[in-house]
């Protein structure tokens, strides 16, 4: 029954020339580079959102030991989250054919029989089976997340963080098995009749293109892939990015007129709560509480930063210059003038996540960092946040809290 032609358990019954072990070792090697360079700007991304800060900043509660490498995400340089979060989704949209292409490639040794010749063979077989289901889940739920808002149940952040581990364990281990075979085949190539799993149908069907025009193929795509993609994070080349969310033209136009990720009518904000003679920001810290109408805070010393907004969906603005008071002038109103600490900044909005976000103490003490009044000249749409919101160098979107009421500086 195993030689039966007519079951995939058959060597006979993959009958594509294309593959082989060197077309497989190709794409396999591009794989452990693109991989690998995705996990650690998911950590990088994950780190960002400073989870051990608060619990509101935290989406993944119980990583345990696997948030071991978490550090104090810095502000220097100021384009650091737009680069690493802009480089994590754009590379993970590319490397689809290749992924896809190199799923077909091994198609035949899933259904090889038997399925476990030895232990080593067996764990092999497991770090596969864990690889190609973590593998398929990360990059599904990745586009999900970035195309559609995310559409699976459960926190997006907890089933691709705990997803990324599973698979990234599986990818070592079938990494530290593969890699000096794939190495070889891609060297000196290999004779696949002497091999006992090969790739290669020993009743191949006549070709119609060859192993060299099929990686052409698959490079083609992802590089259409990349194209249609990478122009969300620059101006000149967001209406080329077609396969991108807020990849078309510009939301509107003047000062207003860039990237924005949940308007005010989304969030829930309404407009007779942010007048000026309602809307007031109450600032408690150790020194007290304040509350400050929007004319009050015209009346503090204002600072301007040049920054761009970056979001965890790869999108980001080119660098927009907002106006407003320093976040550690506001602490000092409080009783901080000296040592700027945490702060907890909630918003008015009621619907959506991080409705409520924590700031570090260098975040707060970085003369960039700003409560924006003004941004490109203007007053604030209510789409960009007005009557405030937070800018702050390097930092997610989501920390850039829009429509503020309330900033707690001190212990969170």
């Amino acid at each position: 029954m195993r030689d039966d032609p007519r079951l995939p358990s058959s060597p006979g019954f993959w009958r594509s020339p294309v593959r082989g072990v060197r077309f497989t070792a190709v794409l396999g090697l591009v794989l452990l580079v693109g991989v690998t360079v995705l996990f650690v700007t998911g950590l990088l991304s994950y780190a960002a959102y400073n989870p051990d800060l608060a619990p509101v900043n935290d989406m993944t509660p119980d990583k345990g030991l696997l948030g071991f490498y978490l550090f104090d995400w810095p502000t220097d340089p100021h384009w650091l989250y737009r680069l690493t979060q802009g480089v994590h989704v754009t590379l993970g949209i590319t490397l689809i054919p290749v992924l896809l292409a190199k799923l077909w490639s091994v198609i035949p040794r899933l259904f090889a029989l038997p399925p476990v010749r030895s232990l080593a063979h067996g764990l092999e077989r497991l770090s596969l089976l864990l690889l190609v289901g973590g593998g398929l889940f990360e990059f599904v739920t990745g586009v999900l997340n970035v195309q559609l808002d995310y559409v699976f149940p459960g926190s997006f952040y907890t089933l691709h963080f705990y997803g990324a581990w599973v698979f990234f364990a599986a990818f070592a281990v079938h990494v530290a098995l593969k890699t000096p075979k794939a190495l070889r085949a891609v060297r000196n190539g290999l004779d696949e009749r002497d091999l006992p799993d090969a790739l290669e149908s020993p009743n191949s069907a006549p070709p119609t293109v060859s192993r060299r025009g099929a990686l052409w193929f698959v490079g083609g795509g992802a590089l259409l892939l990349f194209a249609t993609t990478v122009g969300r994070s620059f101006d000149g080349l967001r209406r080329t990015a077609l396969l991108a969310p807020h990849g078309g033209a510009d939301p509107g136009s003047g000062p207003n007129g860039f990237q924005i990720n949940k308007t005010a009518a989304y969030a829930g904000i309404d407009p007779a709560e942010t007048g000026p003679d309602v809307w007031r920001l109450v600032v408690t810290g150790r020194g007290g509480t304040v509350r400050l109408s929007r004319a009050d805070l015209d009346l503090l010393a204002l600072h301007s930063s040049a920054l761009p907004i970056a979001c965890v969906e790869g999108w980001s603005t080119s660098d927009q210059w907002w106006r407003g008071v320093r976040l550690r002038d506001l602490a000092a109103l409080v009783g901080h003038a000296d040592d700027p600490p945490d702060v907890l900044v909630e918003s008015l909005q009621r619907r959506g996540a991080f409705r409520r976000a924590a700031l570090r103490a260098n975040q707060v003490a970085d003369p960039r960092s700003l409560l924006a009044l003004y941004v490109n000249g203007e007053e604030l749409s209510p789409d960009h946040g007005y009557p405030a919101r937070v800018i702050v160098p390097a930092a997610p979107g989501v920390l850039n809290t829009k429509w503020v009421a309330r900033m707690t500086f001190g212990d969170l």
